[in-house]
């Protein structure tokens, strides 16, 4: 049993993979407990998950470490460009050559290609493969928190084209600052008094983000299941959301590849760019949803190409982030 728990952790399948599938099959099989009908105050409950999530992650910033990686600026260009400007603009090219895709995956695809990295699974698969650890740390962060205002200006331009729809800039940064931004900085303010207390429980601090987005998903596909938005959609659909995320996370990854070869950086710095620049947030992804898709019979078919994508490249990655491992030892 051990044996099987390791391999499937090598392979990018946790626990917490296996909550989010737990989560969906809760919300098929009892749509009315997470439901907005249910009268249980589940709004509540997440909006204050949300801000203990994002100033834990204030807390855990260290202005040193950040400050290490400034030096780079090359490899900093390259993962902000891929993350904020060549993901989505590909994407935009991509939905155009495949109509026959719903306008509501091709809303959730380019929600998808506007989101920021992400920060834990960016910094502990680059650790793993053998990357350079300040630039990682520095790039997941800085992404992190240009995402909150880049993602819903992205949305703002390309959301109409997609899927009908129109984002209210204003209001959705004030409240994304609100929710997101305050409480990282707040935290970032506090880290040298709150983090010697924390240091030694990081791992189980994990567990209040992953409960916090577990609850939303769980929230959102509820809603989804009890209105019978997925009723429409055969497995095929499905399975071709799929192979577009799968196609589109090698598509990137070939990119930064070339373009780290082109601009003659080192394996480190390669493995960085390769880890940090082909990641989305599935944190963000939930959180920014959830203000930018007030219906959450829709955020739930939204985030279904977010939680597609973020299935594949912890596989894909893990398996990647081994055989890197193996190569920078040898070296």
């Amino acid at each position: 049993m051990k044996n099987l728990i390791q391999l499937l952790q090598k392979v990018g399948i946790n626990g917490f993979l296996l909550g989010l599938f737990g989560a969906i099959f809760l919300a098929w099989l009892f749509p009315t407990i997470g439901s907005t009908e249910s009268g249980f105050p589940w709004k509540s409950i997440i909006n204050v998950g949300i801000a203990l999530v994002f100033f834990f992650y204030g807390v855990k910033l260290n202005p040193m470490q950040l400050r290490e990686g400034l030096a780079n600026w090359k490899l900093h260009v390259l993962i902000q460009s891929i993350t904020f400007i060549i993901f989505p603009v590909v994407v935009f090219f991509l939905l155009q050559l495949i109509p026959w895709i719903d306008d509501d995956f091709k809303l959730g695809i380019t929600y998808l290609s506007a989101l920021p990295s992400t920060v834990s699974a960016s910094v502990v698969m680059v650790s793993i493969a053998g990357g350079n650890m300040p630039s990682a740390i520095f790039n997941a962060s800085i992404s992190s928190l240009l995402g909150v205002f880049i993602t819903p200006i992205w949305m703002g331009i390309l959301g109409e084209s997609t899927g009908g729809m129109e984002i209210d800039m204003m209001p959705t940064i004030l409240e994304l600052t609100f929710k997101v931004i305050l409480p990282v900085c707040l935290g970032v303010l506090l880290h040298g008094k709150f983090f010697p207390l924390i240091e030694n429980h990081l791992k189980k601090l994990k567990y209040v983000d992953q409960t916090v987005i577990m609850m939303i998903v769980f929230t959102a596909f509820s809603d989804s299941f009890s209105q019978g938005v997925f009723a429409p959609y055969k497995t095929e659909t499905l399975i071709q959301v799929a192979f577009i995320m799968l196609s589109l996370f090698l598509f990137i990854w070939t990119l930064i590849w070339i373009f780290s070869n082109v601009l003659g950086f080192t394996l480190k710095d390669r493995i960085t760019a390769l880890f940090c620049g082909s990641k989305k947030s599935l944190v963000h992804g939930v959180v920014i949803g959830k203000i930018l898709f007030p219906d959450p019979a829709l955020l739930g078919l939204v985030l279904l190409p977010v939680m597609l994508y973020h299935i594949q490249q912890l596989i894909i990655g893990s398996a990647i982030a081994q055989y890197f491992s193996r190569k920078t030892e040898a070296s």
